[in-house]
Formats: structure tokens, C-alpha cells, sequence
């Protein structure tokens, strides 16, 4: 029985791959943006929500990375980067996550002469008011941060460093981001293997629009913990005589030692990835029993949220609440905080969460045959 909408925003969700200047609402752009004197291409926010919509799924890449420009462009002061972070946090638990998390670029937020310092701790002062505020609502959400690093930039040791000053702070990773092809991530192996050093986690945007040689340099030269959408990997399984799938070297080890796939079917959709959610390769490589989790990457330019993402991959795949039990597990199983936090949201959230949607779906069923 394929989960109700209701259900499927009542189910806690966990996201590991949701960027912050990807997330913004409307009506604090419009609202940013006056205050920062920055010129938006539309002036209303219905307008705007549409234009940034229409603009990732225009096929050019330019036109894509422009959106970023109008969210990054009013995240310059802390003032700003307060409000954006809180209204993240609040964004994401009303639609029934649970736990988040949420990545940005320090180095991408200093023209108004903020230093990275500034800016990291504007963020984390907004997500725990986003926290606060979403917990008197009843929704209560944990959200741990992610610093990027533009992989066409020479910063990442730099960000690397930020990432263990504050690690005590709700700072839980690492992440290199930006064009893929040309920007290897070898070129920020100062970066990874400080890192290693300091036992600190990291995940890279690997597999997107690249393929096998970009999993393969963030896996076996630069050490990754989890790959930043990974969905190439699906080029290194091809199908025999008897239509059996066979994996290669690469997808057997990314199988094998349970490497986490931050997948984002929707985003996917809009950067080539596949045609469909349908043809998207989520069905096959959840069917092989790869760490599959399930994410929105960009929720204003996709027009997405967690509930949505499992909207349309039940559609398409046909999945129950269980299987959405299974990727949310996988979620937590592949977070960046400790063991014990990540257990007892499992044990004390998300199965108890999921348990109960049975129950109701289970009292619903039952209810018309007493009468």
C-alpha cells in the first residue's frame, strides 16, 4: 500500500546532502535583497520561486549556476546568515526531519568583510534558534553543519582547518563542491589528508556529473567517508546474457565496504543524471542493496523537500514505509556524529516513528470492519 501524503510528512526523515544557499525561502530573498541593495531578475516572490525553478531546469549550466549567485548574494552579513540558517532549520522539521545535515561555503560569504570565523558562527547561532523555535512547535529537529570547500579555488586546507576549530560547535564534516570535470579532487589532498589526521569526517561531491574516475580519486586517493551524490556509479554495472546485473571493481567495493550514497533523485533529474525519476538509478542500486540515502541537494531550485523525494520515488519504485524506514536508517547509519547520538535517534525516533504510522495505517484499515 503505497504511503499517503500525510504519512509520508509524518515520517521522520534524515538527510544527509541539502545545501544552505539551495534552500532559501522566496520571501527572504526579496527581503535580503533590499536590505543588501542587490538586484533580483524578478521583483515578487511567487515570481521568484518560479524563476529559480526555471532556471535549473533550463539545461544550461550558466543559467543554473546564476541562481546561486541571487542566494549567495544576500547571505553577506550576519544578520543574514542568522535568519537564513534558523528558517533552515525550521523549514526542514516541519517537514518531518529529524535530523539534518546542512552544508555551505564559508569562502563564498565574505564580501561584506565578515571572516570565515564570523560566518561559521552566524550560521550555527541561526540553526540553534531554528532548533529552539522548531522544538516549541512540537517538530524537533538536530541540525549539524557541513563546511565546503570550491574545488576551483585554492581554500580547502583553510576550510579544512575551520572544520576542527569548530567541531565542538556542531561543525561534524567536510566537503569539497563545484564543477567536477577539470577539478579533480586530488587537487585538495593537502586538505583531505589533515583531515585523516585530525580523525575528521568528510564527504565529496563525487559521481554527479562526472563519472567513475572522479568516485574512484574521492574513494581511493583522497580517503572520502561518503560520496556527494555518487550516482555514476551505476556505470560501473552492466547487465549479462541472463539480464543478472554485474558489478565492476569500483561498484563492488562501494558496495562492499558500505560507502554511504548521497543521492538526490530530483536534482539529479535537472543535471542530466537521468531523464526520469523512473529511469533515475536510486531503483536499481537500492534493489542491489547499496548504502542508498535519500536527499533534496538544492530545495528551492528543485522545488523539493524530503517529503517530496519520497513522494516520487514511491511513485516510481513502488516503496512502503518500510523501505523508507530502511533508506533513513542508512541516513543515521552514515551520519557524522557519534555512534551513541546517531543509535539513539534510530532506536528512540525514527523506528518508534515509523512503528506508529503502522499502527495508525493498521487501526485505519481495521476501523470499517468493526463497525
Amino acid at each position: 500500500m503505497s504511503p499517503t501524503p500525510e504519512e509520508i510528512r509524518s515520517a521522520p526523515k534524515v538527510v544527509l546532502h541539502d545545501h544552505l544557499d539551495g534552500g532559501l525561502r522566496p520571501e527572504t530573498i526579496v527581503d535580503l535583497a533590499a536590505d543588501h541593495g542587490h538586484e533580483l531578475p524578478v521583483p515578487d516572490a511567487d515570481g521568484l520561486r518560479t524563476w529559480f525553478v526555471d532556471s535549473a531546469d533550463s539545461g544550461s549550466l550558466d543559467r543554473y549556476l546564476e541562481t546561486f549567485q541571487h542566494t549567495v548574494g544576500v547571505m553577506q552579513t550576519r544578520e543574514a546568515l542568522v535568519r537564513v540558517a534558523a528558517e533552515c532549520a525550521e523549514d526542514l522539521a516541519a517537514d518531518g526531519v529529524v535530523y539534518a545535515e546542512v552544508r555551505y561555503a564559508p569562502e563564498l560569504h565574505l564580501d561584506r568583510e565578515l571572516s570565515l570565523d564570523d560566518v561559521v558562527e552566524a550560521v550555527q547561532e541561526g540553526f540553534r534558534q531554528g532548533e529552539q523555535r522548531a522544538a516549541e512547535a512540537g517538530r524537533p529537529v538536530k541540525v549539524a553543519t557541513l563546511l565546503t570547500a570550491m574545488r576551483h579555488a585554492a581554500r580547502s586546507r583553510e576550510i579544512a582547518e575551520l572544520v576542527i576549530r569548530y567541531r565542538e560547535a556542531g561543525v561534524v564534516g567536510f566537503d569539497i563542491a563545484g564543477a567536477e570535470a577539470g577539478f579533480p579532487p586530488t587537487r585538495h589532498l593537502d586538505a583531505f589528508e589533515f583531515l585523516r589526521r585530525e580523525n575528521a569526517h568528510f564527504t565529496i561531491h563525487a559521481g554527479e556529473a562526472f563519472g567513475l574516475p572522479s568516485i574512484w580519486e574521492a574513494l581511493q586517493w583522497c580517503g572520502a567517508d561518503r560520496l556527494g551524490h555518487g550516482v555514476r556509479i551505476v556505470d560501473d554495472i552492466t547487465m549479462s546474457d541472463a539480464g543478472q546485473p554485474v558489478l565492476g571493481r569500483l561498484a563492488a567495493y562501494v558496495r562492499d565496504k558500505r560507502i554511504p550514497l548521497e543521492l538526490c533523485p530530483s536534482s539529479n533529474i535537472q543535471t542530466g543524471a537521468a531523464s526520469s525519476i523512473a529511469e533515475h538509478p536510486f531503483g536499481l542500486l537500492a534493489k542491489l542493496r547499496f548504502r542508498v540515502t535519500v536527499n533534496t541537494d538544492n530545495r528551492l531550485m528543485s522545488a523539493t523537500s524530503m517529503s517530496r523525494e519520497f513522494s516520487v520515488l514511491a511513485e516510481a519504485f513502488g516503496y512502503d514505509l518500510s523501505d523508507f524506514q530502511w533508506f533513513t536508517v542508512n541516513a543515521l547509519k552514515s551520519a557524522f556524529i557519534p555512534f551513541d547520538e546517531r543509535l539513539a535517534l534510530i532506536n528512540d525516533v525514527v523506528k518508534p516513528g515509523y512503528a506508529a504510522l503502522v499502527a495508525q495505517r493498521t487501526l485505519a484499515h481495521l476501523r470499517p470492519a468493526s463497525r
